[in-house]
């Protein structure tokens, strides 16, 4: 069979694929070549710019723009041709180099190009290229989707700000709340995270074969190649790790997937509130015109938007929980068990990006049901007996807790008499009595 999205083994580039495509210019095997060849050409120029004298010559703005445009102007026929060479060689940084050396012959810069990946081992590449992508990717497509799902949120908070609801605790009767609130809580969860999120530094490992700049400093000892390393990993708005083996610590980028995953965690709290809101009634869904909600019950309007966004949430959050877990364990100063999973690194953001785009659907989708709210509410008269028996715990009334509990645990259903009827009975004064008499399920929301 011919790859497409009909024969793609996994539903990210096959089903979801008109909705994860923004990522592939990030996290597909074609973007990781342009990456690297980026670095590796930005490290040519740096080399330039310090100079090492072999390369003195070189240090001009016009010889820069050429070497940029081979990663600028890279393309996927580009992309096969080091697949091509990745066949001889069966390494595929190694097919980068030979790539970018190829580039320097047609461009007559032949007896520059052993400057070309000079005393760097793979992980200097891979290390640097990859925190970039996920840095390009955040920046480009992650918090964009994310932050138009929050403002929809948002909206709705204000939206809905004065309308009382029954809370559930437990799944049961509690303290009414505010819908605007409630959607609020979760408005507030999301950008603390984000603040979180931001604060982890993108780090990149760039220090030669064992972290120690062995070759660079035989080669030219009078040079301080740690702060040239620092200087050249912040051109990408990347900070260095400065104490590292062959591969990167993986400390930073393991709290980064740990960061992802606590805002998916929240995101699937969401889905399952909206869901069980649904099922209540609170709310009701648009319907549009030839879908189908069961392929055998006509009448069904199935929250499919939040199970297909709670289902991509927790498969992100499995891999992201294995990134985080694995990346930062390497035997002594390197295995490989870092490589192929790093090349899994954008499947969470895929799976998470169709989370982000079903829940934005299924809250578009949204129609506000007051009566099915108001309906709760007033049928749940016995909330109101926390506000009773604490202001007759102001005035030093006897056991008004016990009191109350008396009440409202009785097998007789609590309606708004049966709590008038109550306070009447109470010996306090009238203005008390006035004002727990003004105290209903839809009043008591606090502030």
């Amino acid at each position: 069979m011919e790859l497409n999205v009909l024969t793609a083994i996994s539903p990210v580039d096959g089903r979801y694929r008109d909705k994860t495509v923004s990522l592939s210019v990030y996290f597909s095997e074609y973007a990781l070549f342009k990456y690297r060849i980026l670095v590796e050409i930005e490290y040519f120029i740096s080399l330039c710019e310090l100079p090492v004298p072999q390369l003195a010559t070189l240090n001009k703005p016009e010889i820069f723009d050429v070497l940029r445009n081979i990663y600028n102007s890279f393309s996927e026929e580009d992309a096969l041709q080091i697949k091509a060479i990745e066949k001889t060689t069966n390494h595929d940084v190694k097919a980068v180099e030979y790539f970018i050396k190829e580039a320097f012959d047609k461009l007559h810069l032949d007896k520059y190009k052993e400057f070309i990946h000079f005393g760097l081992t793979s992980q200097d590449i891979n290390n640097t290229a990859v925190p970039l992508s996920i840095k390009d990717a955040l920046e480009a497509t992650y918090f964009p989707v994310l932050n138009k799902l929050i403002e929809t949120l948002k909206q709705y908070a204000a939206d809905w700000k004065d309308i009382p609801m029954l809370a559930k605790t437990h799944g049961q009767p509690a303290s009414p709340t505010r819908l605007g609130k409630e959607i609020q809580v979760f408005v507030s969860r999301l950008e603390q995270q984000i603040r979180l999120l931001k604060e982890i530094p993108l780090s990149a490992k760039f220090g030669g074969a064992t972290g120690n700049y062995n070759a660079h400093h035989v080669a030219y000892p009078s040079i301080d190649w740690k702060l040239f390393g620092n200087d050249f990993v912040e051109k990408f708005g990347l900070v260095r790790e400065e104490y590292t083996t062959q591969i990167s610590n993986y400390d930073n980028m393991s709290a980064l997937f740990d960061g992802l995953k606590r805002i998916n965690t929240i995101l699937i709290d969401l889905a399952q509130d909206f869901w069980l809101y649904i099922s209540m009634e609170y709310f009701k869904q648009k319907i549009k015109a030839g879908e189908v909600g069961s392929s055998a019950m006509p009448h069904k309007v199935n929250p499919i938007d939040f199970e297909n966004a709670e289902g991509n949430l927790g498969v992100a959050n499995a891999l992201l929980e294995h990134l985080s877990a694995k990346l930062p364990v390497s035997r002594l100063q390197r295995d490989l068990t870092d490589s192929t999973v790093l090349r899994n690194v954008g499947i969470p953001f895929a799976h998470s990006l169709i989370a982000f785009q079903s829940l934005q659907k299924g809250l578009n989708k949204l129609l506000l049901n007051v009566q099915a709210i108001q309906s709760d509410l007033e049928n749940a008269w016995a909330v109101v007996a926390e506000g009773i028996q604490t202001v007759l715990r102001r005035e030093g009334y006897p056991e008004p807790y016990e009191a109350l509990k008396a009440l409202t645990r009785s097998n007789v259903k609590i309606t708004e008499k049966s709590i008038k009827d109550f306070i009447s009975t109470l010996n306090i004064n009238n203005e008390i009595k006035k004002q727990l008499s003004t105290i209903t399920p839809q009043s008591y929301t606090g502030i």
